[in-house]
């Protein structure tokens, strides 16, 4: 097998890997999802279900990726056969996917970070409608996601050690520099404690199947499993790489992210009397309105620094996002990386175009399928089918291959390598029963689940 280029060292893949599981999921989405599932009693929750199920997966996908040494369309054909592959293409087909519409986000998310730190934003009245207005107005959203893309495609032709791990080494501390001097300076504000009691004091009396329902799924999609991302970056690492530390490392730095963007965000809230649980809007709509009134000055520096923040998060992730197909094309058809790349980014971004549309601009795109009882967008049509589902049925299939075609003798023998005292040890035991036992049972759930409430009408919860 031809020699493959690789990270150049541990700091370079955990970083790359942080940066893959690190993003929107964890400062957007998991804030709201906290808010609207009543705060502590999720954040216990959703950490549980990240090291019981999160990290055995990672783990697993890693140890597949090296193994084969390929992208994971070439490691499950490799390691199970042509009729496995299937499930390697349906991982890029999710990337390309989920890109599309992301890289729209990250767009609204460039935007902000531009219009409240150089424009005018926050000296809007309704949030809410500037929002929608915003978003339905695709000219702006049209250049920022158009730059995201470039940016990204960019670092990614860069390759795995001059691209993708020089970009994380760089992105990932800013990241955290700056989430840590927002949160000094949330915890400043008056009743930003109220903000810390929500987060941090449990209620158990308001944890109902919902709420342990929606913690599998945050779990599952902030840490970017499913769709052969960290397989792709698992084919990167040498054979000396400790497997369970590296991923320990992900785990836990994924899990600090989400856990200081509560930190952050819930102060904020709070020090302005605002609503915690708005859903999606908290970021977009709730949070110009707090840096509005925290003043003219300060709430421009806040404001900007936290969407910089965020569109950081974002690019960590939309560079691993295109690298799964981009690995399979380099792979499987040997074509130029920087052909692949600029062809792919280009298609990405043309699909993105019809998410971009959908948000009231075109209305066969706006109003595109009717179910769960409401008119549905493509942006959330891609998303529900994507995200929702794909990802976690393609991280049931990564743990049926590993326990029922790979086995998990073989995946421990892999783990050994960088790792001596790993087989016969109580973490051994816990990845096995996980990836054979817990893992197929709990992403098999939530896949039946998630398909029936979206598309089968059936209102579980």
């Amino acid at each position: 097998m031809a020699l493959r280029s690789g990270f150049s060292s541990r700091l370079g893949f955990v970083a790359a890997a942080s940066g893959s599981a690190v993003g929107l999921g964890n400062i957007w989405a998991f804030p709201y999802i906290t808010g609207e599932n009543g705060g502590a009693a999720f954040l216990l929750i959703y950490i549980c279900c990240t090291f019981l199920i999160g990290f055995p997966i990672m783990v697993g996908e890693i140890a597949v990726g090296r193994k084969a040494k390929a992208n994971p369309y070439g490691a499950y054909k490799l390691l199970g056969g042509k009729r496995w592959s299937v499930v390697g293409l349906l991982g890029i087909l999710c990337g390309i996917m989920i890109l599309s519409f992301y890289n729209v986000v990250a767009g609204w998310a460039f935007g902000y970070f531009i219009q409240i730190g150089f424009g005018d934003l926050l000296a809007q009245g309704d949030f809410g409608s500037f929002f929608g207005g915003y978003v339905a107005d695709y000219s702006d959203n049209l250049v920022y996601s158009f730059v995201f893309m470039v940016l990204t495609a960019i670092i990614v032709i860069g390759g795995v050690k001059q691209g993708i791990e020089l970009a994380a080494k760089i992105l990932m501390p800013f990241l955290f520099i700056i989430l840590f001097g927002l949160i000094i300076y949330a915890m400043t504000l008056d009743n930003a404690m109220d903000g810390l009691a929500f987060y941090l004091k449990p209620d158990f009396s308001l944890v109902n199947a919902k709420t342990i329902y929606s913690a599998f799924g945050q779990a599952f999609f902030s840490l970017s499993l499913g769709m052969g991302a960290l397989i792709t970056y698992g084919s990167y690492i040498s054979k000396n790489e400790n497997i369970i530390s590296a991923a320990a490392i992900v785990t836990v730095a994924d899990v600090l992210v989400a856990f200081l963007a509560g930190l952050l965000i819930f102060p904020l809230v709070f020090s302005q009397g605002q609503d915690p649980t708005e859903g999606p809007g908290l970021v977009f709509v709730v949070l110009p309105g707090v840096f509005q009134q925290i003043g003219p000055i300060a709430g421009r520096v806040i404001g900007g620094g936290f969407f910089l923040l965020l569109c950081m998060a974002a690019l960590t992730s939309t560079i691993s996002l295109l690298e799964v197909p981009v690995a399979y094309f380099v792979d499987q058809k040997k074509w130029p990386r920087k052909l692949v790349v600029a062809g792919l980014a280009a298609v990405v971004f043309s699909i993105g175009l019809l998410s971009m549309l959908s948000q009231g601009a075109v209305d066969g795109l706006t109003n595109f399928l009717f179910y769960e009882g409401k008119s549905q967008t493509f942006l959330d049509f891609i998303s529900h089918v994507f995200l929702d589902v794909s990802l976690p049925l393609g991280g049931f299939l990564l743990s049926i291959f590993v326990a029922y075609k790979l086995k998990t003798k073989n995946l421990s023998e892999e783990i050994a390598h960088g790792n001596s005292g790993y087989v016969g040890s109580n973490i051994e035991k816990f990845i096995n029963f996980s990836l054979t036992v817990l893992c197929p049972i709990a992403l098999g759930i939530i896949f039946v689940v998630t398909v029936l409430q979206k598309f089968g009408n059936v209102h579980i919860f």
